[in-house]
């Protein structure tokens, strides 16, 4: 697996069954593009943990093939691949009894990484993930908050600059405060590494927040849907994908649908002292400001100008009629 380059991940047709009968995948097949992020999600027993762990060959699989940057992972050394693929786990699983300094080191110092490259690339880390290496870095994992340590833990992951990043509900032991400023932090830090990343989680909320893409698995491991959020959430594959996404999709989609610049009405003299969107916002965000606007209105502005008025009718429109490829949000310089 060549580790300078962003590898597509690609499921062919592969199972898991252990050995007492358990069908734990289902001859899953799908692809995860470079630099996206797929997030499988799913009830308790379909498999999403197992077909990630896979990956990584932690479980090996029963049968089909699991390519990484074109190679198949099971013709390897599962070690070597291993020190090529970021793993993240719920519980952080940090060595207690070193610094946060060691334990991000601890790839690059097995790859034999001078002391000088390796804090160096420790402390960009630190700093990447939203810790002060001055701080934090000689600190033990027991002085730090459970969000902290669980940034440690992404450093790790990321220490030796791996393409594919596995994440296997890495926000679920934290309280609701602290997951989402994670979330927030997970999706600033993507944008800047550009990782294949593959997601597990049992939350359909956070699925969308951060999936390019998401895989809706069900008990058996068998792949009901494999598509965008906005897609996702605007036509359910069937009655268990439409069940498991909830019967507030509809409000779901008003996070990953933007503002149609082509919906707007023309902005009035009386418009001026609207609230202000930025043209890069999501439905969501632009329906808070109309919905606080005593006229029901707001000035969609971007690149100094103004672009029109977003209205309540324009946001009902925009769900009823918006094209899916549309859903992805319009990228606009600052207002």
């Amino acid at each position: 697996m060549d580790a300078t380059a962003d590898p597509m991940i690609r499921l062919d047709r592969v199972s898991k069954q252990y050995a007492d009968g358990t069908l734990a995948v289902h001859e899953l097949t799908l692809d995860v593009r470079p630099g996206e992020v797929c997030v499988l999600v799913g009830p308790s027993g379909c498999g999403k943990t197992t077909t990630m762990r896979m990956v990584n060959r932690l479980v090996e699989p029963t049968s089909g093939r699991i390519l990484v940057g074109g190679e198949d992972v099971t013709h390897g050394d599962p070690v070597a691949l291993r020190r090529q693929i970021g793993y993240v786990i719920q519980q952080v699983g940090l060595f207690p009894h070193l610094t946060v300094r060691r334990n991000v080191a601890t790839v690059p110092d097995l790859l034999g990484w001078s002391k000088a490259r390796t804090r160096a690339r420790v402390d960009d880390l630190l700093d990447l993930v939203g810790l002060d290496p001055a701080v934090q870095g000689d600190r033990y994992p027991h002085q730090l908050s459970g969000g902290q340590r669980q940034r440690v833990g992404v450093a790790r992951a990321l220490a030796a600059d791996p393409p594919v990043l596995l994440m296997d509900e890495p926000f679920g032991a934290v309280d609701p405060i602290a997951r989402d400023r994670l979330q927030e932090e997970f999706l600033r830090l993507q944008e800047a590494v550009r990782k294949t990343v593959v997601f597990v989680t049992h939350d359909v909320d956070e699925a969308v927040r951060l999936g390019d893409r998401i895989a809706i698995m069900r008990e058996g491991g068998y792949l009901e849907q494999y598509a965008p959020p906005a897609e996702l959430l605007a036509s359910p594959a069937n009655a268990f994908v439409a069940s498991f996404v909830g019967s507030d999709r509809t409000i779901k989609r008003l996070a990953v649908t933007a503002i149609g610049l082509d919906e707007l009405e023309p902005a009035m003299p009386s418009d001026d002292d609207a609230p202000v969107v930025p043209a890069d916002a999501t439905l969501r965000d632009a329906l808070a400001v109309v919905l606080d606007s005593p006229d029901g209105r707001a000035r969609v502005v971007g690149r100094g100008e103004t672009f029109g008025v977003l209205t309540l009718e324009a946001v009902r429109s925009a769900l009823r009629t918006r094209p899916l490829d549309d859903a992805a949000p319009v990228v606009v310089d600052g207002p």
